[in-house]
């Protein structure tokens, strides 16, 4: 992707940092088990971190927005983020919390997942003043949902600005009641569900979103759209491309952040925006650990 002789990209991401703990292992142990890991890597993820750092990477000016603060943990994650590209703006930098930690285990068979974390539940934050400026002259604002009180400033600081909003919709949180009003473009996983609600992509349409997708691992994005952009209301399917899948972790962070990275720099319909975000996911999932996935990126994002 060649990206000279073009506006940089503008992308604001607010959510979710972790440090995650990442061990690649031939099977995962049972009860009272030891085993030796294959590899290991740590590094910051968290869906937010995960979008933006794809979005950098891929040749653009990302914003991350989120709850760092003095921590050495906080600080391994920061400096992380930094040698992405990535630029973090923590909401409360004086905090000395440490930041959520994943556990995560890879299976070298077939490079599924399997994480636990605490994710942002630990700590509430508020809104800081100056994040509504943030917003000014960005392409984009991508939330996954954590971190509520930001989250609500920055879908209502972008509104007042027409900076399109992506939601990453992994799965229910209470502040979607009131976030999703504001949301352009909703990406769920095939897990994500409204309270009560059986069919998603109708209880979406209803709350006034134009543009749903429910990606769905290795097959077909399914997608709806009522937005005037488009040739007229439709749905559809985006096939996602085969490749021998080595690691899925973060594959769906990606995909967000790919799409993010598109929807900035194209007015394309939208299915085609999710095709070649789709294509980035599936790259993903080709690498085996996150640094060997950022460094392809990182050649993807110069070509």
């Amino acid at each position: 992707m060649n990206t000279q002789g073009v506006t940089r990209r503008t992308g604001v991401f607010v959510g979710l940092v972790t440090v995650d703990l990442i061990h690649r292992v031939e099977h995962a142990p049972g009860v009272n088990e030891k085993t030796t890991a294959l590899a290991q890597e740590i590094v910051a993820g968290g869906p937010a971190a995960n979008a933006a750092v794809t979005f950098a990477l891929l040749g653009g000016d990302a914003l991350l927005v989120t709850d760092l603060g003095s921590h050495p943990l906080a600080r391994l994650a920061h400096d992380d983020l930094a040698e992405q590209g990535v630029r973090v703006r923590a909401v409360d930098p004086s905090v000395a919390a440490m930041p959520a930690v994943s556990s995560i285990r890879v299976l070298e068979s077939t490079g599924e997942r399997s994480v636990v974390s605490v994710n942002a539940a630990a700590r509430t934050v508020a809104a800081p003043e100056w994040l509504p400026s943030v917003l000014d002259g960005a392409d984009v604002l991508l939330l996954d949902g954590h971190h509520p009180e930001p989250a609500v400033a920055a879908a209502r600081a972008a509104r007042g600005r027409n900076v399109p909003i992506v939601l990453d919709a992994g799965s229910w949180k209470p502040v979607l009641d009131e976030l999703l009003a504001m949301v352009d473009v909703a990406i769920c996983s095939a897990d994500f569900r409204i309270p009560g609600r059986a069919d998603t992509a109708a209880a979406l349409a209803e709350r006034g979103i134009s543009r749903i997708a429910i990606s769905r691992g290795g097959e077909p994005i399914l997608w709806w759209s009522t937005d005037p952009r488009e040739c007229g209301p439709g749905s559809g399917t985006v096939p996602v491309p085969r490749v021998d899948t080595r690691d899925t972790l973060g594959a769906g962070d990606v995909l967000h952040g790919a799409f993010a990275w598109e929807l900035a720099g194209s007015d394309a319909a939208f299915p085609d925006l999710l095709a070649r975000a789709a294509a980035a996911a599936s790259e993903r999932c080709g690498q085996v650990g996150m640094s060997s996935w950022r460094n392809h990126l990182r050649h993807r994002g110069s070509r």
